[in-house]
């Protein structure tokens, strides 16, 4: 019986953890048949935007969340923000965002980056509700060096040799030995790291199929037809993980000498 309470209890945190990217992959379902239309001045990126601050608001003024976990989120949006901004220019146009939107920067409307907080705010909800462990966690420098990298290979790929296979191999060697132990109230699992990073890059696909299949943004090869976004942005979202990774662990928890990562406080 301690099993299935803890398989539960297991879940539930999981999707109380996930609360922000569920609630705006149901905007996505539920928004798109506003498509191009204009609704009092604004159009369904705005409204999207509007949602999304109000998701936020109501995740703080509840207690959802902290302050200090909206400090690391509030990075990690503006940080994508950038990547989106070089992205979607015409002359890289690697996506795009095919609906038109008041607010917006160059060819970015304002919510994308919400999208991006999204799987900052799982990741440093996660670590509370589970009162997260981490043991042989690599040196930050080494971890920060690693998530710089990924960063920027995003958009000097373009100009430079891709080096992604490079920071894939960087980062199975640095968390070859990394474990985390999730804490419920009869048990404790402990897993290994790079599984868990790549479990979660897959389930950041799943939503982005979500996303592009109501047409929030398109790659070049989906504007006449959908299709399924291929396999190889797995490897994408599992190197951008590393960047929000990074943040969430440095500003809210403390690695001692010996490797071990704990929330601040505990």
């Amino acid at each position: 019986m301690s099993f299935l309470k803890s398989l539960f209890e297991f879940h539930y945190k999981a999707a109380s953890a996930a609360l922000f990217g569920i609630l705006l992959l149901l905007a996505f379902a539920l928004t798109a048949s506003i498509g191009h239309q204009e609704y009092y001045g604004l159009y369904r990126y705005d409204y999207l935007l509007i949602y999304a601050v109000v998701i936020q608001v109501c995740l703080l003024l509840l207690k959802l969340e902290s302050w200090a976990e909206a400090k690391v989120i509030a990075i990690f949006h503006m940080l994508a923000m950038v990547m989106e901004i070089f992205l979607t220019h015409p002359q890289i146009a690697s996506w795009q965002y095919p609906q038109p939107a008041v607010f917006k920067i160059m060819t970015v409307p304002l919510f994308a980056g919400f999208m991006y907080s999204a799987v900052g705010s799982f990741f440093a909800r996660s670590l509370r509700l589970y009162r997260v462990e981490i043991e042989n966690l690599p040196s930050f420098f080494n971890m920060m060096s690693l998530a710089i990298l990924s960063y920027l290979n995003f958009m000097t790929k373009f100009f430079i040799p891709d080096i992604r296979y490079l920071l894939f191999a960087w980062s199975v060697l640095i968390f070859w030995k990394t474990k985390i132990t999730f804490k419920l109230k009869y048990h404790e699992m402990t897993l290994p790291m790079l599984p868990v990073l790549l479990l979660l890059a897959f389930i950041i696909w799943i939503a982005e199929n979500i996303s592009t299949f109501y047409q929030i943004w398109l790659y070049p090869t989906q504007v006449e037809q959908w299709h399924m976004v291929g396999w190889g942005k797995l490897g994408s979202w599992y190197l951008l993980l590393m960047l929000s990774l990074v943040l969430v662990l440095k500003i809210l928890g403390e690695r001692n000498s010996q490797g071990l990562w704990r929330l601040k406080g505990e």
